[in-house]
């Protein structure tokens, strides 16, 4: 955010380098009515019940201030805070609608009970599918708009010719599409918490990254962020594969797995891997709950990408950074994605699919 080049003036009339967060001729900040800025926007978004916008605006003010400031100390414990209320699913701009719906909409069970009838069902029917189809235009909106970034989408035509060369446009197309959905998932969770990062940049024949500008302030947002990009995978895996049972074309059933394999891979507990990102919210039990999960998949599943999990998961186990409380949804959420990655990597695929 703050230009390392450019030269700020203080009001003191000293000319200082704008990442310089403190005058050291007369002790002002230098940013002081940017930061003021932030503050109103930050404000302007709690008006409208904002949560991202909120935290989006105070993470950036962060960066303006020194970090042993009493400032820095303040927004940073409401950027904690804002952090576990996204995470809890406490949004009023998600409730809004409920509050603003007439009484009989907000308790479709109640008014089913009352209605007693077939079309009591029906208007429960539709009130949730409503709320399916938002979720789902809401995350097709979220893809589409991934792709209109030019260096997404030069680097994304990169690869497919690298895929393509290798083993043919329709698999190459699969395995990329996979890859996007999941970097996206990472993009969603840091819009969700307000981080900033750039969009997903492909890396042909290696995969694909999205670079922070910004840094999950706690452990548990730090999983989130990591855990998302698994947890869409698995969701396009799953539905690939369900188009793959209704056209029996046996390219789909390969592009299914090898996805759910790839997403399989990147919860190594290992490194910058989202599996280690997912292991540092995890207190030492958990740690050991997760390896003996691991473990007891590996006998229905037979991969062997679980001996590696187990490996890195043992090593975790020993860290010395596990939290003392524990993440409860993390751990649940890891083992989930362990299992049904694992079970669905397996999954036979027609023989002579892949050139």
């Amino acid at each position: 955010m703050v230009d390392e080049i450019s030269i700020y003036e203080c009001a003191c009339g000293s000319q200082l380098p704008a990442h310089l967060l403190i005058c050291p001729g007369c002790g002002r900040l230098p940013h002081a009515e940017r930061l003021k800025e932030l503050v109103a926007e930050a404000d302007r978004a709690r008006a409208r019940g904002e949560f991202s916008g909120q935290a989006s605006a105070l993470r950036n003010a962060l960066e303006l201030l020194p970090a042993n400031s009493r400032q820095h100390e303040v927004i940073r414990a409401r950027v904690v805070e804002l952090s576990d209320m996204i995470d809890a699913g406490f949004s009023p701009e998600a409730a809004a609608p409920a509050v603003n719906a007439p009484i009989g909409a907000t308790r479709p069970r109640r008014t089913l009970l009352k209605a007693g009838s077939a079309v009591g069902v029906i208007a429960l029917l539709l009130w949730k599918l409503k709320f399916i189809l938002v979720f789902i235009a809401t995350k097709a909106k979220l893809l589409l708009l991934g792709l209109s970034k030019s260096t997404t989408l030069f680097t994304m035509l990169l690869s497919l010719g690298v895929y393509w060369a290798a083993w043919g446009w329709q698999f190459g197309l699969g395995v990329v599409l996979s890859i996007y959905v999941h970097e996206m998932g990472h993009v969603a969770a840091l819009r969700k918490f307000g981080i900033r990062a750039t969009a997903p940049m492909f890396l042909p024949g290696i995969g694909a990254m999205v670079r922070l500008h910004q840094y999950p302030q706690t452990a548990r947002e730090d999983a989130r962020v990591g855990l998302a990009g698994p947890l869409w995978g698995l969701g396009a895996s799953v539905a690939t594969l369900a188009i793959y049972y209704a056209t029996q074309y046996p390219v789909i059933a390969a592009i299914a797995t090898v996805g759910a394999w790839i997403n399989l891979l990147n919860l190594l507990p290992v490194w910058q891997l989202d599996g280690a990102r997912g292991f540092r919210s995890l207190s030492r039990p958990q740690r050991w709950i997760a390896l003996a999960v691991i473990a007891a998949t590996w006998v229905p599943a037979q991969e062997g990408l679980l001996v590696f999990l187990g490996i890195g998961a043992a090593l975790q186990c020993f860290a010395k950074d596990a939290p003392e409380n524990g993440d409860a949804r993390g751990l649940i959420t890891y083992v989930g994605l362990v299992v049904s990655l694992a079970l669905l990597s397996g999954i036979p695929v027609p023989e002579a699919v892949i050139p």
